[in-house]
């Protein structure tokens, strides 16, 4: 049943609403709509001008509309008089293909239609910093190893209780929440969910972090790497499929033991072949689950202060083992620990779903199964793909993908690799510190 965004706003006392979408750089853009205005909206959509976003659009393109998907739906707990709902792009009368969530909710039908629905959990990590971004926020945050510190989780008790309690009034399903490997770094868990629902929260979480941070004087923030020498942002996925979507899922497809590559760590035919396709497509994944400069300042890090940067820098898979990019913790389910913070919800859901079906579809083979301490003894394994070093290695690894870029859609791909080469482009024409202190007196 669609939810009636007018009657919803006079039985909630909402004013407003954000009407809000993704754009191919994870940025988040929204117009706010008085409730007043909001059942024409949920009709038609709100305009936006693409170009204006990072968007592959130019200034002749037509309005791009918005338009809400009221099942997705959230009262901001924290100004109960506005409520943020996530929109479909639309352009004259047609899904906008490179938008992120449209994306997503095609790879999403495409699964389904084979009767899989993909559930998955992510475990967003941010830092705390002082408002001009320069230094975490608490000066007392100094251990050696502060991974679960109960005195520096106390002190940022009003920042982290907040926003916790925010999910459980969402009814997200709260869990646990701890001080992360980095000074001034946290993690705050939810139940999984499909995955729509856990790329619109996702969405959501980042915005209500920000927004929660910024009323205490703090800047949260979720870059991969933001202070130098520290463990960085990562984002790791948790994932598995379904016969059925939602409460009506009786069955974990990937749930199955016996012999062979993945049935000792109790994945089925299927768990197995879907992270097949993960391992076969990690390195062109990177693009997208990896998407900054700044991001493989985290996957190809030196040990960090703690004594290890908890970032996989190979394409291998284990049991339950965290120094391997896929570990398997228990039957009918992996952790992809690839994703950093940077990671745009919609398109770690997406390009997850479109490894996973193209290894189901060829009965994709995830390889050996390593057991080892990748730091400690990485280099005894022989022909397992490196991750890419850079951000212009990684889109390169995509742009040969041809199979992954036409499951994540021609359009979006090549509006994606064009926007992110423009992106690398800028970086590499930039004049560093670094250079002069190196290269002045030569």
């Amino acid at each position: 049943m669609t939810i009636d965004l007018a009657k919803f706003a006079k039985d909630k006392g909402v004013k407003y609403f954000m009407i809000s979408f993704t754009d191919l750089f994870g940025g988040q853009r929204a117009k706010l709509v008085p409730a007043q205005a909001i059942a024409d909206m949920q009709e038609d959509g709100a305009g936006f001008a693409g170009f204006a976003t990072w968007l592959d659009m130019t200034p002749a393109h037509p309005d791009m509309l918005a338009v809400p998907d009221p099942s997705s739906v959230i009262q901001l707990p924290w100004k109960p008089e506005v409520a943020w709902v996530a929109g479909n792009c639309v352009m004259e009368g047609a899904d906008v293909a490179q938008a992120p969530r449209n994306v997503l909710r095609r790879l999403i039908a495409e699964a389904a239609a084979e009767g899989m629905h993909v559930k998955t959990g992510i475990e967003a990590e941010f830092f705390l910093l002082t408002p001009e971004g320069d230094q975490i926020s608490d000066p007392f945050d100094t251990a050696a190893k502060p991974c679960y510190d109960q005195q520096a989780v106390m002190r940022r008790y009003d920042v982290v209780r907040e926003i916790c309690d925010y999910m459980l009034e969402l009814g997200w399903g709260p869990y646990q929440n701890d001080h992360e490997d980095a000074n001034g770094q946290f993690e705050m868990n939810w139940e999984f969910d499909d995955a729509l629902s856990t790329a619109d929260k996702h969405s959501f979480f980042k915005f209500m972090t920000k927004s929660v941070a910024e009323k205490h004087g703090f800047r949260a923030t979720f870059m991969p790497k933001p202070i130098e020498g520290l463990t960085g942002n990562g984002c790791h996925a948790h994932i598995s499929v379904w016969d059925a979507p939602g409460a009506a899922s009786k069955v974990n497809v990937f749930a199955g033991a016996g012999d062979g590559p993945t049935g000792e760590v109790g994945l089925s035919e299927r768990g197995k072949h879907f992270l097949g396709g993960i391992m076969k497509h990690a390195s062109a994944l990177a693009a997208i689950t990896n998407p900054t400069v700044n991001s493989y300042k985290r996957i190809n890090a030196p040990r960090t202060m703690s004594g290890a940067t908890w970032a996989p820098n190979t394409v291998t898979w284990t049991g339950n083992n965290r120094t391997h990019m896929v570990r398997v913790p228990g039957p009918g389910r992996f952790e992809l620990r690839l994703p950093d913070g940077a990671v745009n919800p919609y398109l770690l859901q997406a390009v997850i779903i479109a490894a996973g079906l193209s290894g189901i579809h060829s009965k994709a083979d995830p390889g050996k199964r390593w057991d080892i301490d990748m730091y400690a003894e990485g280099h005894k394994v022989r022909g397992a793909p490196k991750l890419p070093l850079n951000m212009l290695d990684a889109i390169r690894e995509f742009d040969r993908d041809k199979e992954l870029k036409k499951s994540m859609g021609d359009e979006f791909s090549a509006s994606y690799i064009k926007m992110k080469m423009q992106e690398w482009n800028s970086f590499v024409t930039h004049f560093s510190r670094w250079e002069k202190e190196n290269t002045l007196d030569i």
